[in-house]
């Protein structure tokens, strides 16, 4: 699988988890020089999981907070421990 984001791949893998509804991708897969980590915000530090999110940029573009990380999860989500999630304007496929 790919994640996309304006016709640029930002990771790829077959090593894909899935929760929640949503594919995560190890992080050895992950462009992370294209995602810059975003402050926490209130609903942020009140996610059990220690949600932190990442701004997505390249070229002068950014698509704010369109990647996260859970870096605490609690036991249901410990399967994507760090790993990458991506949404809005980043297509998985």
């Amino acid at each position: 699988m790919k994640a996309v984001w304006r016709d640029q791949v930002i990771a790829e893998s077959e090593d894909i988890r899935e929760a929640a509804g949503y594919k995560y991708f190890p992080r050895e897969a992950v462009k992370m020089e294209m995602l810059a980590k975003t402050p926490r915000v209130g609903s942020d530090l009140e996610c059990p999981h220690g949600v932190q999110f990442y701004d997505v940029a390249a070229n002068g573009t950014v698509s704010k907070r369109a990647a996260w990380s859970y870096e605490a999860p609690q036991p249901k989500m410990a399967h994507v421990d760090h790993w990458i999630g991506f949404w809005e304007d980043v297509k998985v496929r």
